[in-house]
């Protein structure tokens, strides 16, 4: 191991004010004899240089274009034994010619430094074979250091900095980095150019699609329910990408699978059950409240708004204004807010720098909504549906799910509203996977969330061109915060 001696005066302009100089030795107590420093001086750091048989003989510094600090270092590398014989017949290999290569390395402070190699060339006389001098520490891929290529890539583990910003702090190329980065991915998650099978049977499931590109293209991504791992990303939103995963994982794996959680989207219900008959798809709270205040409530406003006017009762269709998130929240929302309202929250202070007022919370949320509802039988109903709804999705049992949903089907085909009959029919197609959340109580909240964060992800680094480098990325990014504390997941064997 070669070591760089440098004085701590100044930390960030080290290299500048004592030339680095490097050892041959390979221990540091041998580079400690030889040295002819005063180390009682408490001023100085013997630092390894991870650049084994390079001999610095010189030390610019220069700045970049753009105005970086850059501290390039020149010096001769060793001959390695396998350099200097012939691996064809054996002879001794003569030097041909000299190539200087420069090879960026680990940022020193503000400055960056890079290492400027004499490289050989040495040639056969006897079979007129050729080759270049091996630089142990030159990176197989680029014109860098492994060094800085290890540190790259701990940079982009983390999954907080951006490639662009990797390549700032590290004096490299866009382009470099994302190179770098693909082909840590691919060691992790690709094996014969194929994604690597599970390694633990999931008992659960969840399945969703994201928006990929503008024009109606999608990707879809299956998780593990318990620990959150992207186990399958492809494509498309249709059949086959099931197909294909359960083709990918095996049969074997599939039977050991109970219950996928999705959406109301039903090609992805039919594929499990064509191919995996005993799996239950389970839809969750979210989706089908969600369908019931975009598809009845928000168009029951609507509707009851255009109908007064008609009517010509302007007063009563002016309360409908601005009450769509009053009659969709819950009421718990509704009466925390107008708690916060009496407590006098500050939503945002007042800046005198910017000119901007103070905001509080205001209040009569839920006086308003229970107003709402008095003066309309649609809203009263659509009170009692989400009731009924949410205390089916708190049954533990399959029988108990069933008696509150009769009770949703009863009370939308009473209204005999369009509205609300749309809403019983989705209840009824869709009745055996809904009833299913009260024996395996799983919910699409993992996915949903993983989705926010590629949305985040995506905008950070202002939009990701390469399909293939996206889905390992979402990958990588599903398995961040196990990596970081692996016993806050557990692992179903």
């Amino acid at each position: 191991m070669l070591f760089f001696m440098i004085e701590f005066v100044d930390f960030t302009e080290a290299i500048g004010i004592l030339q680095v100089r490097s050892l041959s030795n390979y221990t540091a107590s041998h580079a400690y004899e030889q040295l002819e420093f005063d180390f009682s001086a408490p001023s100085y750091l013997l630092i390894p240089s991870a650049l084994p048989g390079f001999h610095n003989t010189d030390t610019k510094r220069y700045n970049s274009i753009s105005g970086a600090v850059i501290y390039l270092m020149r010096g001769s590398q060793d001959i390695l034994p396998e350099d200097a014989v012939c691996a064809s017949c054996g002879a001794a290999m003569h030097v041909h010619s000299n190539r200087e290569i420069v090879l960026s390395h680990l940022r020193f402070g503000k400055a960056l430094t890079q290492i400027s190699v004499t490289r050989k060339r040495f040639f056969c006389p006897s079979c007129g074979a050729s080759h270049m001098q091996h630089i142990p520490y030159c990176s197989d891929h680029h014109r860098i250091t492994k060094e800085l290529e290890a540190y790259v890539c701990d940079l982009l583990a983390l999954g907080t900095y951006t490639n662009k910003q990797v390549a700032e702090l590290c004096g490299l190329h866009q382009h470099t980095v994302k190179a770098i980065d693909k082909r840590r991915l691919e060691s992790l998650y690709v094996k014969d150019e194929k994604l690597v099978k599970p390694k633990h049977y999931a008992r659960f499931l969840g399945i969703d699609e994201f928006k990929l590109h503008d024009g109606h293209q999608y990707a879809t991504h299956i998780i593990d329910m318990a620990t959150g791992h992207v186990l399958w990303i492809a494509q498309g939103k249709k059949k086959k990408v099931v197909y294909d995963f359960i083709e990918h994982v095996g049969m074997d794996w599939m039977r050991h699978v109970d219950a996928v959680a999705l959406d109301m989207n039903s090609d992805f219900e039919e594929a499990f059950l064509e191919k995996c008959p005993h799996i239950r798809p389970v839809f969750d709270y979210f989706h089908l409240v969600k369908n019931f205040n975009d598809k009845v409530v928000s168009e029951v406003r609507k509707d009851e708004f255009k109908r007064l006017m008609e009517e010509g009762k302007e007063e009563e269709a002016r309360m409908l204004k601005r009450s769509r998130y009053i009659l969709t929240a819950n009421r718990e929302t509704l009466a925390r807010k107008d708690a916060e309202s009496a407590a006098g929250k500050v939503l945002h202070r007042e800046s005198k720098l910017f000119a901007t007022p103070e905001k509080r919370r205001t209040g009569r949320y839920l006086s308003r909504y229970e107003e709402l509802i008095a003066k309309n039988r649609l809203f009263l109903t659509a009170d009692l549906v989400k009731e009924a709804l949410r205390e089916a999705y708190t049954c533990r049992n399959e029988s108990d799910m069933i008696a509150c949903l009769n009770t949703v089907l009863d009370l939308c085909s009473e209204t005999k509203n369009r509205r609300f009959l749309w809403f019983y029919r989705l209840i009824q197609t869709h009745f055996d996977g809904i009833v299913a959340h009260g024996k395996f109580h799983i919910a699409n909240g993992r996915m949903e969330g993983l989705n926010q964060k590629i949305k985040t992800m995506r905008r950070h680094a202002y939009g990701i061109a390469d399909d293939e480098y996206l889905f390992l990325k979402i990958m990588d990014l599903s398995r961040a915060s196990y990596v970081r504390n692996p016993k806050s997941h557990k692992v179903l064997h």
